[in-house]
């Protein structure tokens, strides 16, 4: 379904706002895209919204001018590659990573294979199948574990582990949704938030929850999470964080705009969970609170992301010689 949200002025650029699809994170998604509409038309951006199914998403992306895409898609089909891989097809500019820096990054085991390679801290893993041993996984990893779907976001699937009996059931629990099976070692910290926006770090922010981790529930639903900006650490500890982030996010190919999310340790070492290419952009949505502590409103924030398009997008120049085609 596509729902037409249009000024008076006919002439100016079309924006279309991408959200829902058909990934388990389709209610938060529809929540982003709303509010990036939202903020698009109070700004008088000539954007309409659409509602991304499988069935019509060819029809509404060719039936439609379509200057811009604003992609507020969450998770598989969406975030990695996909709709992005549909969208260069057609010719349509759109907003964040590329076809390759939002696979790999939607993919949070080979994510961690490349920090690995890399050199970037990120916590030790295994790939759990119907074949691994419970009792070897835990010893070579440590107790208590996470274990998460390589595929999803928004924490779904995912589960702390404190013994050997409890890993099988969080394994079933976790392949339930996309991907294969990662198990993580624990890390007992705090744990931390970076945004970027146009190759900037913005300020950290520090998570604070009363659950056994920042799962969905004290994502999107609970009241007492706590997010502190500024975060408690020192300038240095801040920019260390900072730095690490942009880092990650550079190496998966990663533009735009996104986040990157970190824990440190007992010892105040930190490590690099996961790189998010499309975060949320709902109330509870952790880009937007990072932007106010610098400065930016939510209605500025989201022409940030879509300004950067431009830049983005047209940095291929193409020119036609006698056969052959010049980079």
């Amino acid at each position: 379904m596509t729902n037409n949200y249009v000024n008076n002025n006919q002439d100016t650029e079309r924006v279309a706002v991408l959200m829902g699809g058909w990934s388990a994170e389709r209610p938060v998604s529809l929540q982003s895209g709303q509010a990036v509409l939202d903020a698009l038309l109070r700004q008088g951006v000539n954007a309409f919204g659409i509602d991304v199914t499988k069935e019509t998403i060819l029809n509404d992306l060719t039936s439609n001018k379509i200057d811009k895409a604003f992609i507020a898609l969450h998770g598989k089909g969406g975030e990695d590659g996909v709709i992005q891989s549909l969208l260069e097809i057609l010719g349509i500019p759109y907003t964040g990573s590329g076809v390759a820096a939002s696979a790999l990054a939607m993919d949070k085991f080979r994510t961690k294979l490349l920090l690995e390679g890399a050199g970037l801290p990120t916590p030790l893993f295994i790939v759990m199948d119907e074949f691994s041993d419970c009792n070897s996984i835990a010893a070579t990893l440590g107790l208590p574990l996470m274990v998460k779907p390589t595929l999803e976001g928004s924490s779904l699937g995912m589960s702390k582990v404190n013994s050997v009996q409890e890993l099988q059931a969080a394994y079933q629990n976790a392949r339930d949704f996309s991907g294969e099976v990662l198990v993580e070692q624990w890390i007992t910290g705090s744990e931390y938030t970076v945004s970027i926006l146009d190759k900037k770090a913005l300020p950290v922010i520090q998570l604070k929850t009363a659950h056994a981790f920042y799962d969905y529930s004290a994502k999107y639903q609970s009241d007492d999470t706590e997010y502190l900006c500024p975060c408690g650490l020192s300038e240095e500890e801040e920019g260390n964080l900072q730095r690490l982030a942009l880092a990650a996010f550079k190496q998966v190919g990663a533009e735009g705009w996104g986040r990157v999310d970190l824990m440190c340790d007992a010892e105040n070492k930190p490590w690099i969970i996961e790189v998010n290419t499309i975060p949320g952009m709902t109330d509870h949505s952790l880009v937007p609170m990072a932007a106010k502590q610098s400065g930016l409103s939510f209605d500025e924030l989201v022409l940030s992301i879509l300004e950067q398009v431009k830049v983005i997008k047209n940095n291929v120049k193409q020119t036609k010689t006698k056969g052959s085609l010049s980079v």
